[in-house]
């Protein structure tokens, strides 16, 4: 029987190790790396700092979770599902009137879908330009928008931004 338990224990390391490694992985489980946008003048990075102040505990069910390196600039939600970049420069695509966008809680949003199936969306028509990428799990309508557009709405005036 003792023969029965060595292998058995040299087999359950390798597994707990998995399940730990998976574990980390999971979202909302560690930092999410998130590369934070080059420094906004002063007064965008002042409207996003009052943005990172307002942003919800959860969006779409997932949990806030820390970003690497910590920024009043960036945040995210379920480890890397849903990550917003505030400050970003003035996306090429705003110019293109053929581009679709969405309207929520009073905040116009340009919608891109990308290569890997997920989604970016970037807020138009406000003083900071904030950028919201959503992996393909997560990107199955725009209602995950709501308690960010209602942050947004709350901190960064309307305007355009000369950024």
């Amino acid at each position: 029987m003792s023969l029965h338990r060595r292998p058995l224990r040299v087999l359950a390391l390798p597994a707990a190790l998995a399940l730990s490694a998976l574990a980390a992985c999971s979202p909302g489980g560690s930092a999410a790396r998130v590369d934070p946008p080059p420094a906004p003048p002063a007064d965008v990075a002042k409207l996003c700092a009052a943005l990172h102040e307002e942003l919800p505990d959860t969006v779409a069910g997932l949990q806030r979770t820390g970003t690497d390196p910590e920024s009043d600039l960036t945040a995210a939600w379920g480890g890397s599902a849903i990550v917003l970049r505030c400050g970003i420069a003035k996306p090429s695509k705003m110019l293109d009137p053929k581009q679709e966008g969405v309207h929520v809680n009073d905040v116009a949003w340009l919608l891109e879908k990308l290569d890997d199936g997920g989604f970016r969306f970037t807020t138009g028509l406000r003083l900071a330009y904030t950028e919201v990428r959503v992996d393909k799990e997560h990107a199955t309508d725009a209602g995950m928008l709501v308690g960010l557009s209602t942050a947004i709405a709350a901190t960064v005036p309307e305007g355009i931004s000369s950024y």
